[in-house]
């Protein structure tokens, strides 16, 4: 499983977010209905500049962010990490966004938490990665409990989205469990 083959997955691969990715993250990230899947804090458009500023943060961070581009045609379709690795308990946080809504739904982002995961055991050498996910997000929720994460507890009522309050899920897996399914 060495070079390109681990980060590759059925339908898509994961490699660096270049600053030629820019402008189709901010077209993404000032689309409200993406955002308010993905951050606690109030719902705000983002613009290219603001992408700019992400990417240099980002490429001087300690998190492995990775942009998910198809195989068969290498458009990109969103972004996919591994952050705040706690290395001495060898435990992350993980992260997606598919930002084309015309690959939702597909099983895009299902193959890409394969391939992270993959990376994240047998290249990091994690031992555990959890994810934070709102109850309004069921498709996500459903892909992630086919690579295996499982629910550990739920925050509730910790998020205030539209005028009301939603429960975030807390979803694990362990590299046994990930083991197990991955033969």
């Amino acid at each position: 499983m060495l070079g390109n083959q681990l980060l590759q997955g059925e339908k898509i691969y994961l490699n660096a977010i270049t600053r030629e990715d820019i402008p189709q993250f901010g077209r993404w990230f000032g689309n409200l209905e993406l955002l308010s899947y993905l951050w606690t804090d109030a719902v705000f458009p983002q613009t290219q500049e603001d992408e700019t500023e992400w990417f240099e943060r980002m490429r001087k961070s300690d998190d492995y962010d990775f942009a998910i581009r198809t195989l068969d045609h290498n458009q990109l379709i969103g972004s996919i990490s591994i952050k705040a690795p706690d290395w001495k308990n060898r435990c992350a946080v993980f992260g997606i966004a598919i930002g084309d809504a015309n690959y939702w739904g597909q099983g895009y982002g299902t193959d890409a938490t394969r391939v992270i995961l993959r990376y994240a055991f047998l290249e990091l050498n994690l031992h555990r990665v959890e994810l934070y996910v709102y109850n309004t997000n069921p498709r996500a929720i459903r892909s992630y409990e086919k690579v295996g994460f499982q629910l550990e507890g739920v925050k509730r009522q910790a998020a205030f989205r539209d005028g009301q309050y939603f429960d975030i899920h807390i979803m694990g897996i362990l590299r046994d469990e990930w083991q197990a399914l991955n033969p």
